[in-house]
């Protein structure tokens, strides 16, 4: 079910979710968006629950914002809607704070935090495993295609920070390739490109990160699900054999995939 509130957020609700969800979300995020300090363009909030008694916090609440053009996103599970939908709210908050800061600091830009603060800028979020879904019934289901930003390491884990990702699929200025930034690593967070880079080759950066030595590896995108099978890791990053970009597959909260692809770029 969606539908418009008053204080216009777009609200999706599962039909197994409780009544009076919708009302509740609607309240709770829409007191949010003051903080944001910058016209809200556009906010739309989906909360769904999948089935697996065995999972503890089966709700999943999540939070898209477009913030003056700039995107915002959180995501919480809960027991309960509401439960998710509270955690949702504390996340939102927390993180439109940040981001209010960020632009009071560097009004008109994107300069980056001092590198003491990457760690704490932007806390990961505590998500659950994925739905242990037989193999042979998964399926992908979201293809997302879009032009990668072109940026670099910095702006590429600010953003990835704004919008809760685990992973952020981008091209880096520097070498020109398809890269995908992640938290993983001694430092928090890690990149990996088609090849790994040479010296000085990568646009300067303050982010602490671990760099992959290994390259990204060329498989077509069934080889890619049976890979992504076999490792059990929740996201996989490859050369898409049949577009010759990366690309990036990984597990859907439902137990299906989802797939990440740059889109096509006119001549």
């Amino acid at each position: 079910m969606t539908s418009s509130t008053p204080a216009g957020i777009r609200i999706t609700i599962d039909e197994n979710v409780l009544p009076g969800t919708a009302d509740y979300a609607r309240d709770k995020i829409g007191a949010l968006l003051h903080l944001a300090h910058r016209p809200v363009l556009f906010a739309r909030v989906r909360v769904s629950r999948h089935g697996d008694p065995a999972v503890s916090r089966p709700v999943v609440a999540q939070a898209n914002l477009d913030v003056n053009g700039r995107l915002v996103r959180a995501q919480a599970v809960g027991e309960s809607s509401w439960e998710a939908v509270d955690r949702l709210e504390a996340r939102l908050r927390h993180r439109l704070e940040r981001v209010a800061r960020h632009w009071e600091a560097h009004p008109g830009g994107r300069r980056s935090p001092e590198p003491h603060e990457w760690r704490h800028e932007f806390e990961p979020t505590h998500r659950h495993r994925w739905f242990p879904r037989p193999e042979g019934e998964r399926e992908i289901m979201r293809h997302k295609s879009f032009t990668l930003p072109r940026c670099t390491i910095d702006d590429a884990a600010l953003d990835m920070g704004m919008l809760d990702y685990d992973f952020h699929l981008f091209t880096e200025v520097g070498t020109g390739q398809d890269s995908v930034l992640y938290r993983a690593g001694a430092t928090g967070y890690r990149l990996a490109q088609l090849t790994p880079p040479g010296p000085h080759e990568l646009s300067p950066f303050q982010l602490p990160l671990t760099v992959s030595t290994q390259p990204a590896p060329a498989l077509t995108t069934g080889e890619a699900v049976a890979r992504l099978n076999l490792l059990g890791q929740p996201f996989l990053f490859f050369l898409d054999a049949d577009r010759g970009r990366g690309a990036v597959l990984y597990h859907r909260y439902d137990g299906h995939y989802g797939l990440i692809t740059p889109a096509d770029e006119e001549s």
